[in-house]
């Protein structure tokens, strides 16, 4: 996903191993780390050695990595040395789930709102799950390039480019739409009014991939003038509480990205009972839909889902609006 860097990194690791010692033991044990099921290890561990280096914690290992990409021979001997020398800290990394919040999927985001809008024109309020530090509530506020078409907020410090396959939508498939509302939750929620937390999702961020680390950089000053509301909250407990309360617009809208495998097979099921029970209490005056974004059993790249519920006869029937890239570079539109 472009980024030789991390690519090498691991196969480093997973070549030469690791040296005799707990975090050794804590990845060789860890339940789903052969075939990659299990928590997104890697991601763990590549996040916690790249933290090191963004704390100036460890100049041996900041010294193999970007922009000092050409040292890279020494990058195994760097690596073996801080997964010693800073064992307390590596480990206490690996508990927590990589918390990326990738801004590239508001370009995703955008035209499913639109072509929402374009169906049920309204006021959207929009519940997000699985939030992170809840950077893509700001989704409508950034400068969206898709090359042959613009959305978003032109004037945006928070600039995205993705390449639009297919061609350019018209204003009357893709008007224009307002979100009086956003709320959202996460399990474990990015304080970003800590820089402490704020070099945490910048830790896992590729090292070689500036761009993307420069657009975090930006999101994070944007939310400081329009801070995300994230509560802590189990994803399917939220869900319960959250959907009880009354709309605060005509158009609610759950959405989620990437996190959706994250969830224990029970809350899954329990969350998607919550949604649909919710659903059959749509009308045509206040609808409601589900809009996901995640990997699925099709590549490249992730499903763009959608399913409304408006009392009409085809409620409830899941549409496929796209696919796009993970880190939102490219989207394949549908509809």
């Amino acid at each position: 996903m472009g980024s030789p860097f991390t690519a090498a990194l691991c196969t480093a690791i997973a070549d030469a191993g690791l040296p005799d010692g707990a975090i050794r033991d804590a990845l060789s044990g860890w339940p789903g780390i052969a075939d990659n099921t299990g928590d997104a290890v890697p991601l763990r561990l590549t996040g916690a050695l790249h933290r090191l280096v963004l704390d100036d914690s460890d100049a041996a290992l900041a010294a193999v990595y970007p922009p000092h990409a050409e040292r890279t021979n020494g990058l195994i001997d760097a690596v073996h040395r801080a997964v010693l020398v800073h064992e307390a800290f590596i480990l206490d990394y690996l508990k927590s789930p990589p918390q990326t919040n990738e801004v590239g999927r508001s370009a995703l985001l955008h035209p499913a709102f639109a072509w929402l809008a374009a169906r049920h024109p309204s006021d959207f309020e929009i519940l997000e799950i699985g939030a992170s530090a809840g950077l893509n509530q700001n989704f409508d506020r950034y400068a969206l390039d898709y090359g042959v078409w613009h959305a978003g907020d032109p004037e945006s410090s928070v600039r995205v480019s993705c390449d639009w396959r297919g061609t350019a939508p018209s204003p009357r498939h893709f008007p224009e739409f307002s979100v009086i509302a956003r709320s959202a939750s996460d399990i474990e929620p990015v304080a970003i009014s800590t820089q402490a937390e704020r070099a945490r999702l910048k830790s896992y961020v590729w090292p070689d991939q500036a761009d993307r680390l420069a657009r975090l950089g930006a999101a994070l000053e944007l939310a400081a003038r329009f801070p995300p509301r994230v509560e802590r909250a189990a994803a399917a407990d939220w869900l319960e509480v959250r959907l009880s309360r009354p709309r605060a617009a005509p158009h609610r809208v759950l959405m989620h990205t990437v996190m959706w495998q994250y969830l224990p097979d029970a809350e899954r099921a329990r969350a998607e009972a919550l949604i649909r029970e919710h659903g059959r209490d749509a009308r045509a005056e206040t609808p409601f839909s589900w809009l996901r974004f995640e990997a699925d059993a099709s590549s490249p790249g992730g499903g763009i889902l959608v399913t409304t519920w408006s009392g009409a006869p085809d409620d409830g029937i899941t549409r496929c609006l796209g696919r796009a890239d993970f880190h939102g570079r490219w989207i394949e539109w549908r509809r």
